[in-house]
């Protein structure tokens, strides 16, 4: 299959290419190993990269809207300022990701492995999350709002002053987490955790927190 030139298959072997720019939208890319490649605003828009191997693959500014990207090796990758809206991002890897300032909206991250990853200023409202790792993640700033967080790991994350107006946090682990500013107002947290969890300054006004474990370790009712 011939993409602009470059000849790319299905599972090619691209370890480092230098793909800046390139043009891959609706490219079938899945199971391609692009390990360390460059793909700076590449146009990857409705491309497959099912299972495609990014490790630490440079992906900023590009374009991956409506890619499908599911059980994708992305950990380390490089996708600030990207646009990830309505992608398939399930079950991939994403750990210490950066993915600052990118775009997630109504995109799908469910049972993703989201450890440590940067993702601050990103916007990621209405997008599917549940089951995903976040753990000790920063997500400072970051806009979830109507996301999708039910049974998602936010343990030791850093949530300072995001927007989780809305978003569905039932049965989601927030222990450690830091909450300082946020908004989670309208938000449900019915059977959450949040044990430890610093709530200083958090707007929970029309949250409902049935069933939560609060900061104390109390059980709200």
């Amino acid at each position: 299959m011939e993409v602009n030139g470059f000849g790319i298959k299905p599972d090619a072997y691209l370890y480092g290419a230098d793909l800046s720019d390139a043009d891959l939208s609706d490219a079938d890319l899945s199971g391609a190993n692009l390990t360390d490649a460059n793909l700076t605003y590449a146009n990857l828009s409705d491309a497959d990269l099912t299972g495609a191997d990014l490790l630490r693959a440079d992906l900023s500014r590009a374009n991956l809207s409506n890619a499908n990207l599911s059980n994708a090796n992305l950990c380390r990758a490089r996708l600030n300022d990207a646009d990830l809206s309505g992608a398939d991002l399930e079950k991939s890897d994403l750990s210490r990701a950066n993915l600052d300032h990118a775009k997630l909206l109504e995109a799908y991250l469910s049972d993703t492995d989201l450890s440590r990853a940067n993702l601050s200023d990103a916007t990621l409202g209405d997008a599917n999350m549940s089951g995903a790792n976040l753990s000790r993640a920063n997500l400072s700033r970051a806009n979830f709002s109507g996301a999708n967080l039910s049974n998602v790991d936010l343990s030791g994350a850093n949530l300072s002053n995001a927007d989780l107006t809305g978003a569905n946090l039932t049965d989601a682990i927030l222990t450690d987490a830091n909450l300082n500013h946020a908004d989670l107002s309208g938000a449900k947290l019915l059977d959450a955790d949040l044990s430890n969890a610093n709530l200083y300054l958090a707007d929970l006004e029309g949250a409902d927190l049935t069933g939560t474990i609060l900061p104390d370790g109390t059980i709200h009712d």
